[in-house]
């Protein structure tokens, strides 16, 4: 083969592997999030509806509602009282939030006078075993929707598992798993998922994360990227 020949050919292949990485790269990396929306509509105070809960974990819904308010209140928002609202839903005939998530948002400003309401979605909650891991997962999704206009302010989605915290352990098969099954007793028994719930909704709420909520007019940082 002619050496030049095989040179160019190598730098063709070099050159078009190179144009993969850089197209790959730039396709995952994570677009801005238009604020356009956000912005205009200004929300000061926020209605929390009881989340809509897809895991088979009962207490997936109480667990991260009882959590998503201070994110949203400490990045400088009003957020309606969790206890109030519920009491307002019950009063009121409505005990599921499928059927909460339903009503028209336009009687929901009327009755609780916020302007935009805050839609949850818990995806995954609680504790699996896998023969010699154990892992605590919870995934929320989000949406702000201003009850104003119903316009779609901001949507998100946010993940918290205890297998970022878990390190290699040398331990060996039988004492992997003898690990595995006593960490998913204590996690089932204490609801760990509740301490990930917590670490999901500060990620999926807190003002100042990338692509996440707006900070509020409450917060000094109020107007900032």
């Amino acid at each position: 083969m002619n050496p030049i020949h095989f040179s160019w050919r190598r730098a063709g292949v070099a050159a078009a592997l190179a144009a993969a990485v850089l197209l790959g790269g730039c396709a995952t990396q994570r677009q801005p999030y238009d604020y356009t929306a956000f912005r205009q509509a200004k929300p000061a105070s926020l209605l929390v509806l009881p989340p809509v809960n897809e895991s088979p974990e009962v207490k997936g819904g109480i667990g991260v509602l009882s959590q998503v308010t201070l994110p949203l209140a400490e990045a400088g928002y009003y957020v309606l009282p969790v206890s109030l609202v519920e009491e307002t839903f019950r009063e009121n005939g409505l005990h599921t939030p499928d059927d909460i998530h339903a009503l028209d948002r336009a009687k929901l400003r009327e009755v609780f006078g916020a302007d935009a309401a805050v839609y949850l979605t818990v995806k995954q909650y609680g504790t699996s075993y896998a023969v010699i891991s154990s892992n605590t997962v919870v995934a929320v999704e989000g949406r702000i929707v201003d009850l104003r206009s119903g316009e779609l302010l901001w949507q998100g989605k946010a993940m918290a598992s205890s297998a970022e915290q878990q390190q290699s352990n040398q331990a060996g098969l039988v004492g992997l798993l003898v690990q595995a099954v006593v960490s998913q007793i204590i996690a089932t028994s204490t609801d760990a998922g509740y301490r990930y719930a917590g670490l999901a909704s500060q990620r999926l709420l807190s003002g100042g994360m990338v692509n996440g909520v707006l900070y509020g007019p409450r917060s000094p940082k109020y107007g900032q990227p």
